[in-house]
């Protein structure tokens, strides 16, 4: 399935327009989740530390070559989403736009901070109608992991929630096992 945006463009569309305009401050991030302009502020260290294990450890661990750069702009039916890390395989993002369809996408992973909410509901929808096969919710707040998979219209049909401390099987073509001890 192929992510569109709503219907409309920025020119009919206020909302967008005025996203695709903005000049949020040094360091911060802007998303359009579900038609609200939401600016975060840089992430704390914390959040940093478990976005760099786990991408390192899916660069290392994964039984196919596959990479997780972070600050990816995806189009869902949703909004316009920037994932803490979007995984895919090696030069699958190589010349896409800034704001692209999440085509070559196998997985987006978020490690909540001030706005959990948007990960644990808007942005997991999002993820699910634009096709994206697997999402990772890291879920600072709760001290679990969760991994959402088989996406059908506007939610995923299954997903495995496992606390901090526990291990965790991501299904191919990942095909290791993630150790959720080094996420606290």
């Amino acid at each position: 399935m192929t992510a569109t945006e709503r219907p409309g463009s920025a020119e009919e569309d206020p909302t967008l327009a005025a996203f695709l305009e903005l000049e949020p401050p040094e360091g911060c991030r802007a998303e359009l989740i579900e038609g609200e302009i939401v600016v975060s502020p840089p992430p704390d260290r914390d959040h940093e530390d478990i976005v760099g294990k786990l991408t390192w450890l899916i660069a290392r661990e994964s039984a196919t070559q596959l990479y997780a750069p972070g600050t990816v702009g995806l189009i869902t039916p949703h909004g316009r989403f920037i994932p803490d890390a979007t995984v895919g395989a090696w030069g699958s993002f190589h010349g896409a736009e800034s704001w692209a369809e999440p085509a070559g996408v196998v997985m987006t992973v978020e490690v909540t901070s001030i706005r959990a909410d948007k990960d644990r509901g808007p942005k997991r929808r999002g993820y699910a109608a634009a096709g994206i096969p697997l999402y990772l919710l890291v879920d600072r707040t709760n001290a679990t992991t969760t991994l959402y998979s088989e996406p059908h219209e506007e939610d995923y049909r299954q997903h495995i929630r496992v606390p901090f401390g526990k291990e965790l099987e991501l299904p191919a073509p990942f095909s290791f096992t993630l150790d959720t001890s080094v996420l606290t």
